[in-house]
């Protein structure tokens, strides 16, 4: 991987765009679009399946999630369309300051970015970016369990997501991940 490949996947705060739900271009996207495929018709089978199985009552649910995520349209922070939900000064601030990512301005770490434990995220994910350099940052975090990302994030970014929002899945944020 080159730099400009770890520019285009990591937003200029560090999250990895790549790897949200929300990405045209990411994993998710791309593996909710074959589940689709994959199911084809699957509601008739499912209400049939519901008579068994009280789990497939909720079926259609479960599909119009599924499709929410295959329609997936976010060109991330550094993109046209982006439609994260965080509130992040990054997003314009490093145009102006004439960088990439935040550790590498001046006036890192600025009062600007983010509060409470989102901020210590950032903080974390930009030390270390400014240890290793992007590339390998960017090495070291895709290798990690998506579900383990998540968990080490505050809870704030975690009740941003649609897919933590969507089943109200609770995680702990005492999981650390480098």
């Amino acid at each position: 991987m080159e730099y400009q490949d770890a520019v285009g996947r990591l937003a200029p705060c560090g999250l990895d765009c790549h790897r949200c739900a929300d990405y045209e271009g990411g994993e998710i996207k791309a593996l909710s679009s074959r589940l689709l495929e994959l199911l084809g018709n699957y509601k008739r089978l499912a209400r049939m399946k519901a008579a068994h199985r009280q789990e497939f009552e909720h079926y259609e649910h479960f599909d119009s999630v599924l499709k929410l995520f295959a329609e997936a349209g976010c060109t991330g922070c550094r993109g046209e369309n982006d439609v994260c939900p965080l509130n992040c000064t990054a997003k314009s601030c490093h145009k102006k300051q004439g960088v990439d990512f935040c550790f590498q301005c001046r006036e890192y770490p600025c009062e600007k970015q983010f509060e409470g434990p989102l901020r210590e995220r950032w903080r974390t994910i930009n030390d270390r970016m400014k240890e290793v350099g992007p590339v390998a940052y960017y090495a070291e975090q895709s290798k990690l369990p998506q579900v383990l990302k998540q968990r080490s994030l505050p809870a704030i970014h975690r009740k941003a997501s649609c897919c933590f929002n969507a089943y109200k899945v609770q995680f702990s944020t005492t999981t650390a991940v480098p």
